[in-house]
């Protein structure tokens, strides 16, 4: 050591500052990680606790909710940026390094964040919540990223597409390769639409609001806050940015809610069908949470039917008695499986099954599913979707209407499952649902339909209605 260093004074201690944005963001990447959670589960509350504490305002809050879902929709890209620049497979790196990293990697590449800003902040939370030997590691990988912008890391890491199609898009739009070849297969179409999908599967969805018919208006809603019409659905508008929901009074009361177009048009469709015979009995064999009971229920309650809304699970058929709270028609919540119902044959003029499944339809508004998701899930899926919509099929008469939907676009939910029911029990026919769907373009060659993220700006939301026969 030289003699000027010796005599020089040693650095004083500095603790590092806790930046609260993002110790919010890396906490909600915690929990998603650790405890499998959602991110719109487990964001709303951390973001309420902090502007109570405070600590947040607006703009604070967009920042936080932007650094959440953009590193969780763009993870898989990240992950292969972040592999070119460290010395060890990422399998190796902790957990909690890996997410401070990615939400480094995302102020870098995916914001406006200026790169020296985004690289201290990220060090600064590496220091707060891995320590100062870590955060070395942070620094060294963030000030390699930074280097480059997210085009030319793309062009570094993604397979070429002429070698393998389905890996380069994985890579280029975050997306398991799976996923790319289902999504792919359903669409059937050529390389534009399969990029067109996956953009819009990383673009944050709009809030769109139902006004509940009988109870609310579309122009009660425009009058309570900022808005734009609905594009398909006669109760929908599509809230300005940065709008909140819980805000509005229609909302508060119930007599609006929250709910996806797709989900919307879904309902209409099935309450709309035509019909032969009675029109006093409704069902919804698979309510929870409980948007489109509550849409069928303000529907046959202009009409003097009756709902019956059935949820297998005890905490989500509570989820939908909320969801339908107010409703002036005659309805009924019950917890029951729809697999084992307690209704009687035929029972029905009108049943709604709308199945579990993979979810693979609604990846803009649970991103880290895509992550989650694995191909043989769908075997869990299929016996499950099968059964419902078999004893859906026998739980209405004869020349009522059955609406079977799934919010996934995957073969394997939807058209195999609606043909393997019609093949093995007989008595029902597909009636086309396009008319049902009026202004609605690109709904294909029918008669089921598949609504999509970048064709209609909905979930990729699938119907098929049956009438049964005999």
């Amino acid at each position: 050591m030289s003699e000027q260093a010796r005599r020089r004074p040693p650095k004083p201690y500095r603790k590092p500052r806790k930046d609260p944005v993002r110790m919010l963001a890396f906490e909600a990447l915690r929990a998603v990680d650790e405890r499998d959670a959602y991110a719109n589960l487990v964001l709303p509350p951390l973001l309420k606790k902090a502007r109570e504490g405070g600590d947040f305002d607006g703009r604070d809050a967009a920042l936080a909710t932007e650094l959440v879902y953009g590193t969780l929709r763009r993870q898989g890209t990240y992950d292969a940026i972040i592999a070119a620049c460290v010395d060890r497979p990422l399998r190796e790196v902790d957990p909690p390094v890996l997410d401070v990293l990615a939400l480094g990697a995302h102020q870098l590449l995916g914001t406006r964040i200026p790169s020296h800003a985004a690289v201290s902040a990220s060090v600064e939370l590496a220091r707060v919540v891995l320590g100062d030997g870590r955060a070395k590691f942070v620094n060294a990988v963030l000030r390699k990223i930074a280097r480059q912008d997210l085009d030319a890391w793309v062009a570094q890491v993604a397979p070429p597409y002429d070698e393998d199609p389905e890996d380069h898009l994985a890579v280029v739009h975050s997306h398991p390769r799976w996923v790319v070849s289902a999504l792919w297969d359903s669409l059937g179409g050529g390389r534009a639409g399969i990029e067109d999908l996956l953009e819009a599967d990383n673009e944050r969805p709009e809030v769109t609001l139902v006004a509940r018919p009988g109870r609310s208006t579309t122009e009660e809603l425009a009058a309570a806050t900022e808005t734009l019409p609905g594009r398909w659905s006669p109760y929908a508008v599509r809230m300005a940015e940065g709008g909140e929901p819980g805000a509005i009074e229609a909302v508060k009361e119930g007599r609006a809610g929250v709910q996806d177009e797709g989900s919307q048009l879904v309902a209409l469709a099935l309450a709309n069908a035509p019909l032969e015979g009675p029109d006093a009995r409704w069902l919804d064999g698979c309510a929870g949470p409980g948007g489109k009971a509550a849409l069928l229920a303000a529907l046959a309650s202009g009409r003097g039917a009756a709902l019956l809304a059935s949820e297998k699970q005890p905490h989500r058929a509570r989820l939908v008695e909320r969801a339908l709270a107010g409703n002036p028609g005659p309805y009924q919540v019950i917890a029951a499986d729809g697999t084992r119902p307690p209704w009687a044959p035929g029972s029905f003029d009108r049943v709604l099954m709308d199945v579990p499944c993979s979810g693979l339809g609604a990846l803009r508004r649970r991103p880290e599913a895509r992550w989650r998701r694995r191909p043989d899930d769908l075997d869990g899926f299929a016996p499950l979707q099968r059964a419902l919509l078999t004893e859906a099929l026998r739980a209405v008469r004869v020349g009522g209407v059955v609406g079977y939907a799934t919010c996934s676009p995957h073969l394997a939910e939807t058209r195999v499952v609606v043909d393997d029911v019609l093949k093995k029990t007989g008595g029902a026919e597909l009636i086309d649902a396009r008319p049902l769907l009026p202004g609605v373009p690109a709904l294909g060659d029918g008669p089921d339909v598949q609504l999509w993220p970048h064709l209609h700006g909905t979930d990729a939301m699938y119907l098929a209605l049956l009438r049964r026969t005999a």
